[in-house]
């Protein structure tokens, strides 16, 4: 079948069916489908392999034996397909009885279907969609790979379904972060809030050129894990790996906030960390209780910046999206945060984004912070990335692409410092810890230059007021305090 109208296809046939309500259902249903069509190809692949392989999934509710349409008029479809998918199909794969010694690749299927919901109501559409969906050859390898990009497709058209669109990271800035951390063939990389799988699956691009033996396969198949807490995108995570080959996808269904961060062995931290951690969100106290006094906040990139930290292997890199608010924030945790990554690791770049990266879904500035453990920093470089010629902003139709960090990349291996032209202000620059130290731990550096008066929505004027005033009274409270005690005042 020709793959480039696949999604919209799948999307206009759901549209005639009264069962499905907006976007982010018709993707849930979609996917699902697509996940076991994926499964019964890589089972018959571990079967080609292993003679004595049985399937978790019982033999009549295996894709092979009830969606496939051999056009003989005996394919179920109407009521009678409505029926079996809602009465035995789901409730058997939610029920799969999973014991400790289950294999990885196995627990999932019950993993997958705990959470999924089979929305469509006419079974005559249902089946239109099947037989799309099983069209698909991913036997052949073209095909396959082709299937990949589209798949991109579909998760980039989570965000246009609402909240949704907050799992997915645009591919060009996953793509740069990962060359320039440079995962090597057994390396452990993960990623913490994984959402579609967007850091992984750009990881893995890396790693599936580095694959020359059947020993670098398995290194490979075992290199990526991943956490993600919300049904969609893990369900989206789970395919994505089986799509790139990875046989027993080592993704978690959970929070990565919920385990104390105190508690980790050195066997639960990671070679390479590549993360957008959710923000914008809260946590209760019960979540809070699970970090130290000092980097507790009520801001979850904050509390993923501590997990990060604890879980990443002596000599491990990362690569964290991080809003702006964490670089001029000089509130509690945030100073405590960044002392902690000048005093025990190597911040040694921070990359300013440009506001529009994530445009038309969300308007917050964001930075990727580089940074080791393998030594305290020294110094730390600032880069602002630019638009491109000719661009007033990104947008849905015109994204950012990566040939947009040309330059960055052309300087990360020729780092010098870049004035901006007829203003005193820097493009790169470096500036040691002393100096980040003497700003009260403010990195809002490199920044950029406003010539002109932007126009927000009042929710996001709101946030930034709220932010520039916490950081700013934090600043005031702190000069009285020294204040006061020059003048050896005490309350």
């Amino acid at each position: 079948m020709s793959l480039n109208g696949f999604v919209k296809t799948i999307q206009n046939i759901m549209r005639v069916d009264n069962g499905i309500n907006g976007d982010a259902q018709r993707i849930e249903q979609m996917t699902w489908l697509l996940f076991l069509k994926v499964y019964d190809t890589k089972e018959e692949d571990w079967e080609f392999h292993n003679p004595n392989y049985v399937s978790i999934i019982p033999e009549e509710l295996r894709w092979r034996n009830w969606a496939v349409d051999n056009k003989d008029g005996e394919s179920m479809t109407g009521e009678e397909l409505l029926d079996f998918v809602n009465n035995k199909l789901f409730p058997t794969l939610k029920n799969l009885e999973i014991t400790k010694n289950t294999p990885i690749k196995q627990a999932i299927v019950k993993a997958v279907f705990e959470d999924s919901n089979q929305y469509m109501k006419d079974g005559i559409q249902l089946r239109k969609v099947i037989n799309v969906i099983d069209g698909i050859n991913f036997d052949d390898h073209k095909e396959k790979h082709a299937f990949g990009e589209i798949y991109e497709t579909v998760l980039k058209d989570l965000q246009s379904a609402g909240n949704a669109g907050e799992f997915y990271t645009p591919r060009a800035v996953t793509d740069f972060m990962v060359q320039m951390i440079k995962p090597k063939l057994g390396e452990k990389i993960a990623d913490f809030a994984c959402g579609t799988g967007g850091f992984l699956t750009s990881a893995l691009k890396e790693l599936e050129k580095q694959v020359k033996t059947a020993e670098d396969k398995r290194l490979y198949d075992e290199s990526v894990f991943g956490i993600e807490k919300k049904p969609l995108p893990y369900l989206l995570a789970i395919t994505n790996m089986l799509i790139h080959d990875i046989d027993s996808p080592q993704i978690i269904h959970g929070n990565s906030l919920e385990r104390n961060v105190r508690e980790y062995k050195d066997h639960e931290k990671f070679d390479v960390i590549l993360m957008n951690p959710p923000y914008g969100g809260t946590e209760n106290e019960i979540v809070k209780s699970n970090f130290p006094a000092d980097l507790r906040s009520s801001e979850t990139a904050d509390l993923f910046m501590s997990v990060i930290m604890y879980r990443l292997k002596k000599n491990g890199r990362a690569a964290v999206i991080i809003p702006d608010g964490f670089l001029f924030g000089t509130d509690g945790a945030k100073t405590e945060l960044k002392k902690k990554l000048l005093n025990e690791f190597n911040l040694h770049t921070i990359i300013r984004l440009p506001k529009t990266v994530f445009a038309p879904y969300t308007s917050i500035t964001t930075n990727i912070l580089f940074f080791d453990n393998g030594s305290k920093t020294d110094k730390v470089w600032f880069y602002r990335v630019d638009l491109p010629e000719g661009y007033k902003a990104f947008s849905k139709t015109r994204p950012m692409q990566l040939d947009h960090f040309k330059d960055a990349i052309s300087w990360w291996e020729n780092r010098v410092e870049i004035k901006d032209t007829d203003i005193d202000t820097f493009k790169a620059k470096s500036y040691t810890v002393e100096e980040l130290v003497n700003r009260d731990y403010d990195f809002d550096l490199c920044g950029y230059p406003t010539f002109e008066e932007e126009v927000l929505s009042p929710e996001e004027t709101i946030r930034q007021f709220h932010e520039r005033r916490n950081a700013l009274n934090a600043k005031i409270d702190k000069r009285i305090k020294q204040i006061e005690e020059l003048l050896g005042i005490k309350k």
